[in-house]
């Protein structure tokens, strides 16, 4: 009979253990998890786009005059400005030239004061009857070709020494210059032999293409600010960030769209141009820009790492005040400032799970710790490291 009283006693003892645990050993039981109110501020979408910076002129040297390369004036990649000395064509040959020029001209100057002579005393003699009309009339017309004859040798020197000049070859804009494509010594043909090119650095233009449904929101974003989407102080802000990490992203403004959209790609594209004084941009390299997508308004904000997956719905984990556990699904926006825009699902006054998800279940309760999230998901980072 003893025997069938010992089991029900120690169940009996065993609840009444139980029940005299204390509530806070209770709680130390429970899953600790992170909470935070989510990030509430006025925001601007922003749209990103690969492309490539092009320089805004560029110029492929060629000499005007043939001959023989004589000197080379500058470095290979040498930044150089405009009017510096590049080339020099061998330049004897054009000293020649401008010298028999010059004697043509002398010969030229000659003939017309001999002529003017002429016709000043035939006109006088004509006047008294000595010598006949059609003396006068010969003399006119050898003081007329004399005259042409002044003007084309005037011409042939003006043309030689033009001839000179362009055997000395200068930048004709400022930038950075490429290698010589040829040696002293080789053969230059007129207008056609390219011995450089030369490409401008500041200010530079990045081209990029924009899709049809993307473009006509710029565009309605630009009218609604009464501006326009390119040129003029009124345009389209845009951020550029290169493959260096360490540079800050480049802040430039749209000034040039085609006139048409591609029917082919349904895309159109745009150029931005950017101010480069210390020359970190060069023409060829790839970038990522940003472009504005929208006015500013008022977003909730969350870091990605509190949004978990329900087959096709994303979520956020809610945590009321008595520490139970629900969630929310959310619609998912851009990513801003290190976090993730939610369009909707939240108000912005819950308080949801921002680390430890895992140990989060709907429906039981949890150990909340709170803090309070940053205005900018990097200020996090730099305050950890």
């Amino acid at each position: 009979m003893l025997r069938k009283w010992r089991l029900p006693a120690i169940v009996g003892v065993s609840i009444s253990l139980l029940m005299s645990v204390p509530a806070a050993a209770q709680d130390a039981q429970l899953p600790a998890v992170t909470v935070a109110k989510p990030v509430v501020r006025d925001v601007i979408d922003a749209d990103e786009f690969i492309g490539r910076f092009a320089a805004v002129d560029e110029v492929s040297v060629r000499s005007r005059v043939g001959g023989y390369l004589d000197q080379v004036f500058f470095t290979d990649g040498a930044l150089v400005k405009k009017g510096d000395k590049l080339f020099v064509i061998d330049q004897r040959p054009f000293h020649l030239a401008l010298s028999q020029a010059e004697a043509s001209l002398a010969s030229a100057q000659s003939t017309l004061a001999f002529a003017e002579a002429q016709f000043k005393r035939t006109e006088s003699l004509a006047g008294t009857g000595t010598l006949s009309v059609s003396k006068l009339d010969d003399d006119r017309r050898a003081l007329l070709a004399a005259q042409a004859n002044m003007r084309g040798a005037e011409a042939a020197v003006d043309r030689a020494r033009l001839d000179l000049e362009y055997t000395t070859i200068t930048a004709p804009l400022s930038g950075r210059v490429d290698r010589r494509w040829l040696s002293p010594g080789n053969l230059v043909q007129p207008d056609e032999t390219v011995l450089t090119t030369i490409v401008s650095l500041d200010p530079i233009d990045f081209y990029f293409d924009v899709d049809e449904r993307r473009l006509l929101s710029y565009a309605r974003t630009a009218r609604e600010r009464g501006s326009a989407l390119q040129e003029g102080a009124g345009a389209l802000s845009v951020l550029v960030t290169i493959a260096d990490a360490t540079e800050p992203p480049f802040e430039g403004k749209l000034d040039f769209s085609e006139n048409r959209v591609d029917n082919q790609t349904g895309t159109m594209r745009l150029r931005a141009r950017f101010p480069n004084p210390n020359f970190i941009l060069q023409p060829g390299l790839f970038g990522r820009v940003e472009v504005e997508g929208s006015n500013t308004y008022r977003a909730i904000l969350v870091p990605d790492e509190a949004i978990a997956a329900d087959q096709n719905e994303r979520v956020v984990y809610v945590v009321a005040e008595d520490g139970s556990v629900a969630t929310k699904a959310v619609r998912l926006g851009p990513r801003l400032h290190g976090y993730r825009v939610i369009r909707s699902g939240l108000t912005g006054d819950e308080t949801i799970v921002v680390n430890g998800i895992m140990r989060a279940r709907p429906g039981a309760k949890v150990k909340p710790e709170l803090v309070v999230l940053p205005q900018e998901a990097a200020q996090a980072a730099e305050n950890a490291q």
